[in-house]
């Protein structure tokens, strides 16, 4: 018995003693194992985050150029909206000068009161459908000559000290459409 127990106290012993030195080279390389795997997992999470922060600054760029895109569109259709009946209007205002110049006429001849006032009654009518599709006219006589809205046709002598670069007649009225010029004031300018 003392033989066998000698034996595989020595064989334990020699199996602990290469268990542990196995256990102690193990360690040891299992030490540099797992720092290995800490840094490539650091690693490719670091990776992983950058792909994060780009995809999302790529998303955040694309939903702002979207939105930007949305913002253009909705105000490119209302202006167009707003200015769809332009070439109509501008069409129309030669035939609103001339009743301006009928009326005009009309209080330089004598004409019936009746007539008269069924012109009027036209113009007054044209003017108020005109009105309400966003035209203005501009009134100029006795303001400054401004060249963002009027268009100087000539220069006469002022008949005042006050009159000099303003506005002394209106040749051809100009107009607003929404607040955009349509066409300029054509005006005689006091010198």
């Amino acid at each position: 018995m003392s033989e066998e127990n000698i034996e595989d106290v020595t064989f334990e012993n020699n199996d602990n003693d290469t268990a542990e030195s196995h256990d102690k080279e193990g360690v040891a390389k299992e030490k540099p194992q797992k720092k290995t795997r800490k840094l490539k997992a650091e690693k490719k999470l670091e990776e992983q985050t950058e792909k994060y922060n780009e995809l999302n600054d790529k998303y955040l760029r694309l939903y702002s150029e979207f939105d930007n895109y949305r913002k253009r569109t909705n105000k490119e259709r209302l202006d167009l909206l707003k200015s769809a009946s332009q070439e109509v209007i501008v069409d129309m205002l030669p035939v609103l000068d001339d009743f301006d110049r009928a009326l005009a006429a009309m209080d330089d001849q004598n004409v019936d009161d009746e007539t008269k006032k069924g012109l009027e009654l036209i113009h007054n009518k044209f003017l108020n459908i005109l009105t309400q599709k966003g035209l203005e006219p501009m009134n100029s006589i006795g303001k400054e000559f401004n060249t963002d809205y009027n268009e100087a046709i000539t220069n006469i002598p002022a008949p005042s000290e006050d009159m000099v670069g303003k506005v002394i007649d209106v040749i051809e009225k100009g107009y607003l459409l929404n607040g955009k010029i349509i066409r300029f004031a054509k005006v005689v300018v006091g010198s």
